[in-house]
């Protein structure tokens, strides 16, 4: 798990010491972009965010007078629209995960029409570029309505109307018995699941490259978070935080570049045999530049997931998106509680509303509502 620096900053006249990250995360736990954009830009102008650890409960704050990188992840990126600007008055860099699926019709998520949310992708690459819009379909789920071929015509819809506006398409298979949230929510609101087997994975895997290739899409191919190695149809395992395309979005930021010890460097003159004499896995850059991959994964992630440090800033039981298979909420109730005391106290220190009082050297929250 990385450490960070640390910064003290000022809370009503009172010195506390915050975490002070270069890479954020903005967020696995919750949609900040779709909910609370207003909050996080907010945060930003201030100077710091509290936030609670879901595992002990443990409360710290969040200095942003060091961030240099933030990769949102979203289903309903569509309120970044407004802000982008200011981050780019502050050079500050990023890039989206965007997890567009095609669940209207089993109605397994409350979220805007799927012909919105694409005009919302495109916008957004008009604005970042195309290679910092990355489309998820997340996750891939089997019921008793939705069959294979069924969620490869969902694939096949959107894919052909991103085309020459992405160059990844990531997926994960919808693990549920892993999962005990997501198993408890699922039959709980009478959802007919179904696991996937080894079987099945190749079979979808397959097929899928197979239409990638066919219809001339070209994506990167990658799974999230899966064990199943995938490499004979050419998908790949993520790195949905990745220093390689950070950098290649962002590779002009020389303080970001010192922080993941990225060296870029001026592609050498051609020999009197033509070679430019690359070194094996140099990954080229405008500019006559290239770099060397130095990625590295999270310790602190799960097994099977390929991400770099960066903090995440949210909190769990916060997303009013209310999908049928959420991972991130304990119950649609508690989403809801938290949802509804963070629109009474929108621009508190925490995304929830609870309030951070001084106590000492120390501090402690009060408010209401629940929290993971």
């Amino acid at each position: 798990m990385a450490i960070w620096q640390h910064s003290n900053i000022n809370i009503d006249g009172q010195l506390v010491r915050a975490q002070a990250p270069v890479i954020v995360s903005a967020s696995r736990s919750t949609d900040i972009p779709a909910f609370y954009a207003d909050w996080f830009f907010d945060r930003i102008a201030k100077g710091y965010s509290a936030w609670t650890n879901p595992f002990n409960g443990v409360k710290s704050y969040i200095s942003y007078d060091k961030m240099r990188f933030i990769v949102f992840w979203s289903k309903n990126p569509r309120p970044l629209l407004s802000y982008l600007h200011i981050l780019k008055e502050r050079i500050i860099n990023c890039y989206i995960q965007y997890t567009l699926n095609d669940y209207e019709a089993e109605k397994l998520e409350k979220i805007p029409s799927l012909g919105q949310r694409i005009d919302t992708f495109k916008q957004l690459v008009d604005n970042l570029g195309k290679g910092a819009v990355v489309w998820r379909f997340d996750p891939m789920i089997l019921t008793d309505d939705i069959s294979i071929d069924k969620l490869l015509d969902k694939v096949r819809n959107i894919g052909d109307q991103l085309k020459d506006y992405t160059e990844k398409l990531v997926f994960s298979y919808a693990d549920i018995l892993l999962y005990k949230k997501v198993k408890a929510n699922l039959e709980k609101n009478g959802i007919p699941y179904h696991e996937w087997t080894e079987e099945q994975m190749n079979e979808f895997a397959g097929k899928l490259a197979e239409m990638n290739r066919d219809r001339g899409w070209n994506y990167r191919l990658a799974t999230c978070g899966e064990k199943i190695d995938l490499e004979k149809y050419g998908i790949e395992h993520n790195r949905c935080i990745d220093t390689d395309l950070i950098t290649r979005l962002a590779w002009k930021d020389r303080e970001l570049m010192d922080f993941m010890k990225v060296k870029i460097r001026d592609v050498p003159a051609p020999s009197l045999f033509g070679d430019s004499s690359l070194p094996t896995g140099a990954i080229m850059l405008p500019g006559n530049k290239y770099f060397v991959s130095v990625h590295k994964k999270d310790p602190g992630q799960r097994a099977y997931c390929g991400c770099m440090a960066a903090k995440d800033i949210g909190e769990y039981n916060t997303c009013p998106h209310l999908c049928e298979y959420c991972y991130a909420n304990t119950s649609k109730e508690a989403a809801k509680a938290n949802w509804r005391l963070h629109r009474t106290k929108p621009f508190s220190e925490t995304i929830t509303g609870k309030i951070v009082l001084p106590d000492s050297n120390l501090r402690k929250y009060i408010g209401g509502g629940n929290c993971a």
